[in-house]
């Protein structure tokens, strides 16, 4: 990001720092946080790390080793973007996704490095165990009793627009260098989202360039820098991003590599919050006014209070799923919500 000496960008805080020795150190600073902190070294003894410094080759040519024989998703960016993964100009994207081998992908990378006008390659949230066969083993970092995603990012310099993801997320810096740009959950109106329904990665993302603030298009922005934190992490740093938080993602090294773990603290079988957001964008949203205020309240009752005036009236074992809901319960109300859907 090329932001001058005077721009509000290059003066934010740092994200707080903290250690732990030990997995039981690192399960305690992760049980039930709400604010984003830095793990220097966390990962450096990790195989991968030290091919990564060695050099860029060398981490590529760890990952080849051990990749699985089946087709990688690539994203594919023209020169001229410096890297920005994004809309272009009629809100389409500015790249185009392909998939292939990764060799093949990574001989483009080859190809192309020290070249000035070379494109982005970007290989985006790739499943480790799906498509590499030790490397989870190899690379691991002890989360206790989660039960993580692990994903690969790789890729020349990008850059990623301000997003936010449900899951927790541990993102440990493998090769190159890492910015992140943070925001706490409230700054949303602040960072002027774009669509839900057509997003570079599936999450609606901020419109604001960072590399060139427009504060009289995005005002707002300015509130939210207020609120702003940055990360810049190197090989074998990670970074905690407690759910729903804001973050802005760059890879700043001609190569890099982050590997990161996402998790919930709430069972799989539960919904996606963005699916209730979604529907009732769909259902509610567009009625008259004095019927969502009706909704509004409903809403209250039975999700946001939900308290004892929902249920004490009904007699125990009749409640259904008006009751705190188990994996067989939250079954039928999916199996119910998709026979309705489906009409």
């Amino acid at each position: 990001m090329a932001e001058t000496a005077a721009s509000p960008l290059s003066r934010l805080p740092a994200v707080a720092e903290r250690s732990a020795a030990d997995a039981a150190a690192l399960d305690a600073l992760l049980r039930g946080a709400r604010e984003p902190f830095v793990l220097r070294g966390l990962v450096a003894d990790w195989p991968l790390v030290r091919a990564g410094l060695e050099s860029p080759r060398a981490a590529r040519a760890y990952l080849l080793e051990r990749a699985r024989e089946v087709p990688f998703a690539v994203s594919i960016g023209e020169p001229g973007h410096d890297g920005r993964m994004f809309y272009d100009a009629a809100m389409g994207m500015n790249f185009r996704m392909a998939r292939g081998r990764l060799a093949d992908i990574f001989a483009g990378i080859d190809a192309n490095e020290g070249r000035a006008d070379a494109p982005t390659i970007y290989l985006a949230s790739i499943d480790v165990p799906g498509h590499f066969t030790t490397v989870d083993a190899e690379n691991s970092v002890e989360l206790g009793d989660r039960d993580p995603l692990a994903s690969l990012w790789i890729g020349t310099p990008t850059t990623i627009a301000a997003h936010n993801d449900f899951p927790d997320n541990l993102a440990c810096c493998v090769a190159g260098r890492r910015r992140f740009t943070l925001f706490p959950p409230d700054q949303f109106a602040n960072l002027y989202l774009g669509p839900v329904d057509n997003t570079p990665a599936g999450r609606a993302v901020s419109m604001v360039d960072f590399r060139a603030p427009d504060f009289a298009a995005h005002p707002r922005f300015a509130a939210a820098l207020e609120q702003a934190q940055v990360a810049e992490l190197e090989p074998g740093d990670a970074l905690f991003v407690p759910s729903m938080w804001w973050h802005h993602v760059e890879g700043l090294a001609p190569f890099n590599i982050l590997l990161n773990y996402w998790w919930r603290d709430t069972p799989r079988w539960l919904g996606q919050p963005q699916d209730a957001l979604n529907h009732a964008m769909l259902a509610i949203r567009d009625l008259p006014a004095a019927d969502k205020a009706i909704w509004r309240e409903l809403f209250d009752h039975y999700v946001f209070d939900n308290g004892p005036l929902v249920t004490d009236h009904i007699p125990a074992g009749a409640r259904g799923v008006l009751d705190p809901l188990t994996a067989e319960s939250a079954g039928r109300l999916r199996a119910f919500l998709l026979r309705t859907l489906s009409r």
